[in-house]
């Protein structure tokens, strides 16, 4: 009898771990999220995604060659996205998404390339930090590269 009931023990945590733990599919569904609220001009999907002043940055390289790094701030960006105009179609196609994923700590890379009302404007590399918060699985960093030299191989 104690050893069956051991044996429900151990199968019953290991069943409840394994449906709490977060997967390389998970990862990808939080950017599809960002990406598909970023598409439809949805500020609330993408917050949805988000930490509360998540950290932003952009990595570049100034048409003379200085290697710069700016920061942003989600507020700005989702303005930007809530009033864009109507006319303007901002489509940002993910190439690859490359997840490694540690207990309540996740990174999901995204090679991109960015297009402007169906014209190629630059590519580069999305870098999404993701951690368990109280409130479930949320983006809390995000960087991304850009650039127009090396795209469209």
């Amino acid at each position: 009898m104690k050893a069956s009931f051991f044996l429900f023990f151990i199968f019953s945590f290991t069943s409840l771990y394994a449906q709490q733990s977060f997967t390389e599919a998970d990862a990808k569904r939080l950017v599809d999220t960002f990406f598909e609220g970023f598409h439809k001009g949805d500020t609330i999907k993408m917050r949805s995604v988000m930490v509360p002043g998540a950290v932003m940055q952009t990595a570049f390289a100034t048409p003379d060659g200085k290697n710069m790094l700016s920061e942003g701030s989600v507020d700005k960006l989702l303005d930007a996205i809530a009033n864009r105009p109507a006319e303007q179609v901002w489509e940002e196609k993910i190439l690859d998404y490359k997840v490694q994923v540690d207990g309540n700590l996740a990174h999901v890379w995204t090679p991109y390339e960015f297009w402007f009302n169906g014209s190629f404007s630059h590519c580069g590399a999305n870098a999404f930090t993701m951690a368990k918060t109280d409130g479930g699985w949320k983006i809390i960093h995000l960087i991304d590269s850009r650039r127009k030299e090396g795209c469209l191989e």
